[in-house]
C-alpha cells in the first residue's frame, strides 16, 4: 500500500490483475483488455494497450475473481487521467461512480 504522504482519502492496494475494460459510447462501443495496478474504494489505475483514452470517457471495468469465496468486481467508471506509457499504452485512472 502507499503511505500517508500519496495525500489521498482512501489507500490504493496494489492488484496487477487481468482485466476487461469496455468503453461506453454512443458511437463506438469496445471492450479492451487491461491489467488492473491498483484500486481503492473510489477509484482504480489501469494499463491499457491503447495510446489514450480520452479524459471524461465512460467506461466499465470487470475484474474476475480467481477464487470461490471473493466475489468478481464490476464497476462504471469515468477516465479522470490518461499518462501514455509507451507509443502504444497509457495507464488510465478513473473514477468509479457506480458498483454493479
Amino acid at each position: 500500500m502507499l503511505g500517508y504522504d500519496d495525500k489521498r482519502n482512501f489507500f490504493r492496494m496494489m492488484v496487477n490483475s487481468p482485466c476487461q475494460l469496455q468503453i461506453i459510447d454512443d458511437e463506438s462501443s469496445r471492450t479492451l483488455q487491461a491489467v488492473c495496478k491498483d484500486i481503492s474504494a473510489t477509484g482504480m489505475s489501469l494499463e491499457v494497450d491503447e495510446p489514450s483514452i480520452e479524459i471524461g470517457t465512460e467506461v466499465s471495468v470487470s475484474i474476475d475473481s480467481t477464487s470461490s469465496q471473493i466475489p468478481s468486481l464490476s464497476a462504471v467508471a469515468k477516465v479522470v487521467r490518461c499518462v501514455p506509457e509507451s507509443d502504444s499504452s497509457c495507464i488510465v485512472g478513473v473514477e468509479i461512480s457506480e458498483m454493479k
